[in-house]
């Protein structure tokens, strides 16, 4: 919709209070009525989360030759360079391991110039090792719009270890929307943790809760599991496809070995094989926040975790149905064997007030399928 005829977006409410941080649901939904998103199919039940939007895949996916960034183009205008051929999605198709496709969404955005916007994969996404960036006409950088920004946006899907089906409507990636700036000091990020115990597990040599702090709040990796000692899953090559939109369809027997606890605790990471690991410690995101995985310093290590690095507010508080929510952690290692120990930091939190409280919680107010997680691999699978 042209700008010069959208609804005044101060009337649907987006910007009551006008406060910075990271826009909730209500405010989501005011952004859609205000026509600053774009729909071209009616929103569907469980697209909006307490914190962000699910984006859908559109009709079409494009094989292409190489990932890309349009730079001072439009996708569009590069699809036409690197473009291999055309699929159909609307009944379903098969996309494969080590292929790059490129597929328009369903949502497209008419932001206000205060506003803008940053995406990732889904949790489920990210747990199927199905890498996943979104890409925007004439911006230079994936997975971010700058405020202001008109124009389509477009998912780059690329599976890493498992093919897997995908249709129209299937939802990969979520955008969450921004005002202004709204960085959270390590002193506040202390303070927070002080009066809500934003991690659990750890203590001090005094016995009191410990926590990291420095750029974000630390998470380390449990090589001790449980009772059963089952520390993880490290997914196997040469599997069936796995269709995104069908929960519980797969054996977890026929796609993952499972990996217990030894008596080092230790595990060594096999290059360019794809694990499911969980933090030590407890997380807790209050209605207030949200928070957002960032990797752990490169220089200690060649391997990347946390490809869904975004928790809603609620995710592991405890009026919502969470106490006890541990960090899922998707763990690939680059070109050389790495060895985790027990307790080694693997990534920080890093957390980020919202615009306003959001009207649901994670947990509590829509299905979600993680809360009070342990080590957990995605919906898709069942014993």
């Amino acid at each position: 919709m042209p700008q010069d005829h959208a609804p005044d977006i101060h009337q649907a409410g987006v910007n009551a209070g006008a406060s910075n941080g990271i826009l909730p649901c209500q405010q989501i939904e005011a952004l859609i009525d205000a026509g600053r998103v774009g729909l071209s199919a009616p929103l569907i039940s469980g697209q909006i989360q307490p914190a962000s939007l699910d984006l859908r895949l559109g009709a079409k996916a494009y094989r292409v030759r190489a990932s890309f960034l349009p730079g001072s183009k439009r996708v569009a205008d590069k699809l036409g360079d690197l473009s291999l051929h055309e699929i159909d999605l609307t009944h379903g198709a098969v996309l494969e391991t080590g292929c790059a496709y490129v597929v328009e969404l369903m949502e497209h955005l008419a932001l206000d110039d205060d506003i803008s916007a940053a995406m990732n994969p889904k949790s489920s996404t990210g747990r199927l090792d199905v890498f996943t960036r979104v890409i925007a006409d004439h911006v230079a950088a994936f997975d971010q719009v700058p405020a202001g920004y008109h124009g389509k946006l477009y998912a780059e899907v690329c599976p890493q270890t498992f093919p897997v089906v995908v249709r129209q409507g299937s939802r990969l990636s979520q955008i969450r929307f921004r005002r202004g700036e709204s960085i959270t000091s390590d002193s506040a990020l202390a303070a927070l943790h002080a009066d809500a115990q934003l991690i659990a597990g750890t203590r001090d040599d005094t016995g009191a809760l410990a926590a990291d702090i420095e750029n974000g709040i630390a998470l380390s990796v449990d090589l001790t599991g449980g009772a059963d000692g089952l520390v993880g899953y490290r997914a196997k090559r040469h599997t069936g496809v796995v269709d995104v939109d069908a929960p519980g369809a797969c054996r977890v027997a026929d796609y993952w070995e499972p990996i217990h606890a030894g008596d080092k605790r230790r595990l060594i990471l096999d290059p360019d094989q794809f694990y499911i690991l969980a933090s030590k410690e407890a997380v807790h995101v209050p209605p207030t926040h949200a928070a957002e995985m960032v990797p752990f310093n490169p220089l200690v290590g060649e391997f990347r975790v946390h490809y869904a690095g975004f928790f809603d507010p609620g995710f592991g508080h405890e009026a919502a149905g969470g106490s006890g929510s541990r960090g899922v952690l998707e763990v690939r290692s680059h070109k050389v064997p790495f060895i985790l120990d027990d307790g080694q930091i693997i990534g920080r939190l890093i957390y980020e007030p919202m615009a306003a409280a959001p009207t649901r919680l994670y947990g509590r107010d829509i299905g979600s399928h993680y809360q009070a997680q342990g080590l957990k691999l995605s919906k898709h699978f069942a014993l």
